[in-house]
């Protein structure tokens, strides 16, 4: 699928602006980490603009989140190691545990989005260009910050070979690529 489809099949699910935007931002990052590791960037950049595709549609229900996507996009004929990391990006309705690269780099770099979002929005003028990395790293070790963002998944960079400073400076370099599209 080529990503003009993908966008439009996002748009046709999603249809809040933030969560287009979260989708966006996954999408740069996981682009960002494939070309770190020598991977596919289009096919790691499909896996984060796609991975949130039915969370509006099973309205935000973690216990079967991931499980509506992998349906659609198998109907797609989407590769099913697309398929597969989305649906291990959420570990809670998939029932197992990630234990593929690419399942790392997804929980990952889509869960790390929102933490760095949420850093650049206490910043005064709310810009991805002000915020330092060691700033979003400093705000994940306060439990109350952006305390929906699960640091654990964030933590599995490690997994993937890349350590936290490293990983925050690529994801946080990624999403400013495209702070006009964000607005950010």
């Amino acid at each position: 699928m080529k990503r003009e489809e993908a966008l439009k099949l996002l748009r046709q699910y999603v249809k809040a602006p933030n969560m287009i935007n979260h989708c966006l931002a996954s999408e740069a990052v996981m682009r960002a980490l494939a070309r770190k590791l020598g991977r596919d960037e289009d096919k790691w950049g499909l896996a984060g603009l796609l991975h949130d595709l039915d969370v509006e549609s099973v309205n935000g229900d973690m216990t079967i989140h991931g499980k509506e996507t992998a349906r659609i996009l198998k109907e797609k004929d989407i590769d099913p190691e697309i398929i597969d990391a989305i649906r291990m990006h959420n570990e809670t309705s998939s029932g197992e545990i990630r234990s593929k690269e690419f399942q790392y780099a997804l929980a990952a770099g889509e869960t790390i989005t929102g933490m760095i979002v949420a850093t650049t929005l206490v910043y005064p003028d709310k810009k991805l260009a002000s915020v330092k990395p060691k700033s979003v790293i400093k705000r994940m070790k306060e439990k109350k910050f952006a305390a929906s963002v699960r640091r654990e998944n964030i933590m599995e960079c490690e997994k993937i070979g890349i350590p936290l400073p490293e990983f925050v400076e690529i994801c946080l370099e990624a999403m400013r690529e495209i702070s006009d599209e964000i607005g950010l």
